[in-house]
């Protein structure tokens, strides 16, 4: 009875151990969406009905809304973002100067009152009753006749009006590719409220946090148009494209698009006359489409290719990252690039099949890391986009290359980008708000590529089988909430018993930089030193001369535990040596070994980001 009784108090301690850190709660909204699209001014008028639930513990006197649209006005902060930043984005920006000394001109700064985008409130009630509100920049400020308390449910309804912008950023009309409409950031959409407060960060370009909740949206638009979007359609037998035998239902030369998804947290449609759908279905389950212009037979072969591609993909994400949740994922040609929404994504489709099939995978990818966990993007970008690089380069290497994943580093790719950032002065620290670095190079480094050697790197300090166990977990504990980048270091120091504040601190909110040397060899002994100021576990690889080999694992004092055996082929009847802790603030290690060295190696797995790896090999025989 004692044994069952002390099984039963560590498998409570355990479950315990991994659920929502204590006192948790989350808000949720759901919305009732109806348009009117007149497509020929590209303007469209809607109403909707928002059911806005408060869990936060407290009353709510104001609530704020998003108004996208509105940044793609002449002296917006987007527009004057464009202007002042080093290296605007191409897209969005003209260079009136040279190479050498750039002018750039902000193209929304051009825009014609018929080609700016716009969101205009008209009327606003709340539980029935009129309020008050005001828009400023691309936020709606709403005050409330009466609190919402905590535990609630308040209901809004809306309507407003809107015009489509000049096709710029992610969404906008008549894209380089032919695509009429792509409808992303359409709607007020509710803010994102949390234990941090309210997130009102004016769009400037960067990326987007919100509520889950439920979507119901109609869109109302002319006979010839085909859609697709978010979430699952409705009435696929009274509009054109997704049954053969599809008996048009029109009003007014109009169809109704009529869609519902479920525990998203974003919602994405694109509209043009020449797109095609196509489906299948992954061995999980999942319903893909593909809804694209096929300009010509290279583009449609592509994209047909990339279709069973995008369904293996799922499958391979569900086995290493969770199963996906939602029955269906539609992939639509549109935007200006790629990027995530809930169940879709836009993406341009001019591409060759290496790019389209990259662009859905790393879209396909935030399905997980934004999506189903709903990262905080503002904040947190290198924990969405690295961790989505991370996801996509598994999936090329596996499924496309079709060579499997690089056993030592399948993100050897990001190292290396990272290593140039790391050298080029313009690094900043990788905890900056999204919108705030003084360059588009120095984000894009920070957010994919640092945030990818970040994920891989955690391998190589808790042990590969441990990182795969910490992203199954995480998904089992964090789905459908909104986790931070502590929550998931959490989950990974109880899968692996290793404490990781320092990593996460050190590589996230700094710039400091890892730089280890084999500091000399003898016939006994082996000495290393640490160059930088980042302290991390080293996994030394030693030949002897008789042919043998041995590895050595120095684990650090602050780990306060020690990584598994690694089943990597180069470790293969390889004799593994624990040694001492190294302590941090101790800048050089020397170990004995039994025989005569013959090489070394610092990481031969090159998972350690060390940025000067040439004083990482050592061949004693030249000494």
């Amino acid at each position: 009875m004692k044994l069952y009784l002390l099984i039963l108090t560590c498998l409570v301690c355990i479950n315990s151990s991994f659920a929502q850190r204590k006192g948790y709660w989350q808000q949720k909204v759901d919305y009732k969406i109806d348009v009117d699209v007149d497509e020929k001014n590209y303007q469209y008028d809607g109403q909707m009905r928002l059911k806005y639930t408060n869990n936060s513990g407290q009353s709510l006197s104001k609530v704020y809304l998003h108004l996208y649209f509105n940044a793609f006005q002449p002296e917006s902060m987007m527009d004057y973002r464009l202007s002042n930043i080093s290296d605007p984005d191409s897209r969005m920006a003209t260079n009136l100067g040279t190479k050498e000394n750039p002018k750039w001109e902000s193209r929304i700064s051009k825009l014609k009152p018929e080609q700016i985008g716009y969101q205009k409130i008209k009327t606003l009630t709340f539980n029935g009753v009129n309020t008050q509100f005001k828009t400023d920049g691309t936020i709606l400020e709403v005050t409330l006749p009466s609190a919402i308390a905590d535990g609630t449910t308040a209901t809004f309804d809306l309507t407003w009006t809107a015009q489509v912008p000049e096709q710029i950023r992610r969404s906008g009309r008549n894209s380089k590719e032919g695509v009429a409409l792509s409808m992303a950031q359409w709607y007020p959409k509710m803010a994102h409220f949390d234990e941090f407060g309210w997130h009102l960060d004016e769009y400037v370009a960067r990326e987007f946090v919100a509520p889950f909740g439920n979507f119901d949206v109609s869109i109302q638009l002319n006979k010839n148009y085909i859609v697709g979007a978010s979430g699952v359609l409705q009435n696929p037998s009274e509009v054109k494209g997704y049954q053969k035998k599809a008996k048009v239902k029109i009003q007014n030369n109009k169809a109704i698009w009529h869609y519902k998804a479920e525990n998203i947290h974003d919602f994405v449609w694109a509209a043009d006359p020449k797109f095609v759908v196509d489906s299948v279905r992954s061995q999980a389950g999942v319903k893909l489409y593909t809804v694209y212009i096929p300009t010509n037979d290279s583009i449609k072969s592509n994209w047909n290719q990339a279709l069973q591609l995008a369904a293996d993909f799922f499958d391979l994400s569900g086995k290493k990252f969770g199963p996906y949740p939602w029955p269906t994922y539609t992939i639509v040609q549109g935007g200006d690039g790629g990027m995530e929404y809930g169940t879709a994504t836009l993406v341009t489709g001019g591409r060759n099949i290496k790019s389209l099939v990259g662009v859905i995978f790393h879209e396909a990818a935030h399905s997980w890391y934004q999506h189903l966990f709903g990262i905080n993007e503002t904040v947190d970008e290198w924990f969405d986009e690295g961790f989505t690089s991370y996801v996509e380069e598994l999936g090329m290497q596996q499924l496309f290359y079709k060579k499997g994943a690089l056993e030592t580093n399948p993100m050897i790719d990001a190292y290396r980008a990272y290593y140039k950032l790391a050298l080029s002065g313009k690094e900043e620290p990788m905890s900056l708000l999204a919108d705030y670095y003084n360059s588009n190079y120095a984000y894009s480094n920070q957010a994919y590529n640092k945030g990818a050697v970040l994920a891989e790197q955690l391998g190589y300090i808790i042990g590969k089988s441990n990182l795969e166990k910490t992203f199954l977990k995480f998904y089992e504990v964090w789905k459908f909430k909104h986790p931070t980048p502590n929550d998931f270091k959490r989950v990974a120091e109880e899968i692996s018993g290793i404490n990781l504040k320092w990593y996460f601190n050190l590589f996230v909110n700094t710039t400091r930089q890892i730089d280890y040397a084999i500091l000399e060899v003898t016939d006994n002994t082996v000495s290393l030193k640490n160059k930088s100021n980042l302290a991390m576990p080293i996994d030394v690889l030693v030949e002897y001369k008789d042919g043998s080999k041995e590895l050595f694992y120095i684990p650090l004092r602050e780990m306060r535990g020690e990584k598994p055996t690694e089943d990597y082929s180069i470790y293969s009847n390889v004799k593994r040596t624990i040694l001492p802790d190294w302590n941090w603030t101790v800048p050089t290690y020397t170990f004995p070994v039994d025989k005569v060295p013959s090489k070394i190696w610092i990481d031969p797995t090159q998972r350690l980001a060390d940025i000067e790896a040439g004083d990482n090999y050592c061949d004693h025989n030249q000494n």
